[in-house]
């Protein structure tokens, strides 16, 4: 199993959120703002198998140009999104523990 972290612009996040859901994937959904890569973006977070990885990454790919295709818009940015592949097995587990 396989962690993929997807920071993407906020211009593609609903279409994002609503075609993979359509398609079968799971994912979280995080406001991330400031930080990292300043505000206007989401960060997903999706469990996959090793052999659905190369799937996951054409469908995001799929889904940014299909609607600047659609709202005949290019990207200003040189990437749609930035993503993160890690192996579940290497995570560190955070446990918060209250009084």
């Amino acid at each position: 199993m396989k962690l993929l972290i997807c920071i993407i612009d906020n211009v593609y996040a609903d279409e994002v959120e609503l075609k993979l859901k359509k398609q079968g994937y799971r994912m979280t959904e995080l406001a991330s703002s400031g930080g990292f890569w300043r505000k206007g973006n989401t960060t997903f977070l999706f469990g996959v198998e090793e052999k659905d990885i190369k799937e996951l990454q054409a469908a995001l790919k799929s889904v940014c140009l299909d609607l600047e295709n659609r709202k005949q818009r290019s990207s200003k940015q040189a990437h749609r999104y930035t993503s993160f592949l890690l192996d579940v097995k290497d995570a560190a587990p955070f446990l918060a523990m209250g009084k």
